[in-house]
């Protein structure tokens, strides 16, 4: 069986987060490790960052056509309940592939955020290397 693992945050860890001063490569350090943990235990499949929920949307499925709403959103309590990744070529048309979803009905809405790349972090730190190769032997990149 497969599950996801998602790291959610309320608001208010997220404000507290803003005020200390934030050390990329010390992050980079413990989720390497902890991503390198798994992989060395066979039960990594994918770990992807998603961008910032700002640069999100939300298709609200409660009315037709749906309502799109532009990010940030200070509803943290619901539920996730599931994820589709797809690969287009913008925020656009991910927008117009949630309105097609199969789920209609008042309170479902789907999140659209983009996946960061291996790419867009440092290629020179060591786990961004690990994880590098181990995609490349994988076939994930």
């Amino acid at each position: 069986m497969k599950y996801m693992l998602i790291m959610r945050a309320s608001d208010e860890a997220i404000e507290q987060a803003a005020d200390v001063e934030f050390d990329f490569d010390q992050m980079l350090e413990v989720m390497g490790r902890y991503n390198d943990e798994m992989i060395n235990a066979g039960v990594l499949v994918a770990a992807e960052g998603l961008d910032d929920a700002a640069k999100g949307v939300v298709v609200d499925y409660s009315t037709q056509p749906p309502v799109v709403t532009d990010g940030p959103y200070g509803e943290t309590k619901e539920l996730f309940g599931g994820f589709w990744i797809l690969d287009v070529a913008s925020q656009e048309e991910a927008v117009e592939w949630a309105k097609r979803a199969p789920m209609a009905g008042p309170g479902m809405k789907a999140e659209i955020r983009r996946v960061a790349s291996i790419d867009e972090f440092p290629q020179d730190n060591e786990w961004i290397k690990r994880e590098r190769a181990w995609r490349e032997a994988t076939g994930q990149l």
